[in-house]
């Protein structure tokens, strides 16, 4: 059952570059225990930079000029590129293991088993436990769930997503959502979800947040706004989304 008490507040946030640029301006939300907000928007609108904010990894040139953020408990962000975000030269078991020792402090042969069975947890060949591989071995759903192992392995409150599916094909794509939102139930964390697709955030997500040019030009549950849009900018990402085509000789 989701928490009303908010468990991360964005208030007023204004992210500018060092000659005031204004990237993101008057940026406000919040997010309860075990809620899911997604953020939607054409590339450049701000949805990714607000993400990485809360996790203070804005980018060189890149500073918060205004407002506020507050959590209550820690987050831990999947990226979009995961061949980006492993280390190359690394097996992947050893790279997770790593992250477990540091941020759980379990002992090295503890942190291996921890490892192993989040890989399990996200289906993850048991091949792994025999033979660890490099990340150019594996594919890119693959190397996603990898990803998303990593940032569990921080024990997040809150799930941090900056696109985490748009660099996978279709088949993969649905496979990924599928394992966060088991993940999210089993496990309990909230979630922030980036996305340009309005169909992915709705599916993933009770809440979402319009983003156009920085600002937030629409919010609220996503059964709400996806019906009832009152933004233009909205109702022109709700048509976007392509329906799939009929098949020859289907009724």
């Amino acid at each position: 059952m989701m928490s009303t008490d908010p468990i991360l507040e964005v208030k007023a946030l204004t992210l500018s570059t060092k000659s005031n640029q204004k990237l993101v301006q008057d940026v406000h939300f919040s997010l309860g225990r075990g809620e899911s907000l997604g953020l939607v928007g054409e590339s450049g609108s701000g949805k990714s930079l607000t993400l990485r904010s809360i996790l203070g990894l804005l980018p060189s040139g890149v500073e918060q000029t205004g407002g506020s953020i507050w959590s209550e408990v820690n987050s831990a962000m999947v990226f979009q590129d995961p061949r980006g975000a492993l280390d190359p030269l690394c097996p992947v078991v050893k790279q997770l293991a790593e992250v477990v020792y540091y941020r759980q402090k379990l002992s090295r042969k503890a942190s291996r088993v921890a490892a192993l069975e989040l890989l399990e947890l996200l289906g993850l060949p048991d091949s792994l436990k025999r033979e660890d591989r490099y990340p150019s071995q594996l594919s890119g759903g693959q190397c996603q769930r990898v990803v998303i192992a990593l940032a569990l392995a921080c024990k997040p409150g809150i799930l941090l997503c900056d696109e985490p599916t748009t660099a996978l094909d279709v088949t993969v794509q649905r496979q990924i959502m599928e394992t966060i939102q088991r993940l999210q139930r089993e496990l309990g964390f909230a979630m922030v979800f980036v996305t340009h697709n309005l169909a992915i955030a709705a599916t993933l997500c009770s809440k979402l947040c319009v983003m156009k040019q920085g600002r937030i030009v629409e919010h609220g549950d996503s059964l709400g706004l996806l019906q009832n849009p009152q933004d233009p900018y909205t109702q022109m990402l709700i048509n976007s989304v392509l329906p799939l085509p009929k098949l020859e000789g289907s009724e």
